[in-house]
């Protein structure tokens, strides 16, 4: 028997990465997912098909979570094919910045922020209201480890952003625990992702030893490890905890904080 059956999931941002990771895990564990994505080159629809091969349930759903519309008609195309919404998993985000904080412009923090902070609010703000109806619900956010530190491999908008999404987290489970709502996320550190390919890592190959000896364990972390981590969130076997930020970084945060004092920490 699977940890989701007759659940309903809607899963932003997950045509590539982390997102298609944990879209084919739920369908996997019996839950009916709706794919959100911005759709590039039909990587949503992949996912859909990917999942259906398999066996399972799944509908694509274009959105752009940075836009009210777009989230709105993600939750009532979920409502409107599945009958309900019983998890929502916010995963879908961007680095949108490059340089340090005076050379970023208003554009780039902009984006980041609408996409990555104002995109999971959205999320929140219309998917509650429709668990509230089913008699409560889970939502998933993905934050990251740079919002829980700061260091310079990562843009200020991405950190300020996966910042604000712990404290969203946090103010989402305190507000409607009654309602049987949970809400957590996940800081992980650096992932093998497109995303992650993004920090100039393609053809790099000293940036990326560098980066994948930042964590304890000598490596980056996988989509599939963080996947599970989600599962284990959205089921009820996490049923006693809520307003967490659940971190998954490889031991990446002990040599930041200075376990290691020769490490030498990644810069720009």
């Amino acid at each position: 028997m699977g940890r989701l059956d007759g659940k309903v999931a809607i899963i932003t941002g997950a045509g590539t990465g982390i997102g298609r990771a944990s879209a084919i895990l739920f369908a996997k564990e019996g839950a009916k997912v709706v794919v959100a994505s911005r759709n590039t080159a039909g990587t949503g629809e992949e996912t859909v098909r990917m999942i259906k091969e398999a066996g399972g349930k799944a509908i694509f759903v274009k959105t752009d979570v940075s836009k009210a519309e777009n989230v709105k008609n993600m939750i009532k195309t979920t409502v409107d094919t599945y009958g309900k919404l019983d998890i929502l998993y916010n995963n879908a985000g961007v680095a949108a910045g490059t340089g340090d904080i005076t050379q970023m412009t208003e554009e780039q923090w902009n984006r980041g922020i609408s996409i990555n902070l104002t995109g999971t609010f959205l999320g929140m703000k219309y998917g509650i209201p429709e668990m509230i109806k089913a008699g409560g619900g889970v939502i998933i956010s993905t934050s990251s480890l740079a919002g829980i530190i700061g260091f310079g491999s990562a843009p200020a908008d991405y950190g300020a952003s996966k910042a604000g999404i712990i404290m969203l987290t946090k103010t989402a489970a305190f507000e409607f625990a009654r309602q049987n709502i949970r809400a957590n996320c996940i800081c992980p550190t650096h992932c093998a992702t497109p995303l992650f390919e993004s920090y100039d890592v393609a053809g790099d190959e000293e940036r990326r030893k560098k980066l994948n000896n930042m964590p304890l364990i000598g490596r980056v972390g996988t989509a599939e490890e963080i996947a599970q981590i989600a599962l284990f969130l959205a089921c009820d076997d996490s049923s006693l905890i809520t307003g967490e930020a659940v971190v998954a970084d490889g031991g990446h945060a002990s040599l930041i904080r200075g376990y290691d004092p020769g490490y030498d920490v990644l810069s720009p």
